[in-house]
């Protein structure tokens, strides 16, 4: 696989992954009973956004590795 071709499929699973894991963990101010005034109920109290950056860039690396692996051996057939 070339450069620009794993970056290509770098970038889409890392994105794919990032919009995966926005969801999971996420309490809302309403769900926790602390409601800062002047924000949505339904704004999240933690979004942990730098944690699922971490996650998405080790799953977008799996994904890219395979991808790397496969890809040239169906090319070959």
């Amino acid at each position: 696989m070339q450069f620009m071709s794993g970056l290509v499929v770098f970038t889409i699973a890392w994105w794919v992954a990032f919009f995966a894991f926005l969801p999971i963990g996420v309490r809302s101010q309403w769900e926790d009973g602390s409601t800062v005034e002047g924000t949505e109920e339904a704004a999240p109290k933690e979004h942990m956004v730098g944690k699922k950056a971490l996650w998405s860039t080790g799953v977008a690396c799996v994904i890219t590795a395979i991808a790397a692996v496969v890809v040239p051996q169906l090319l070959a057939q």
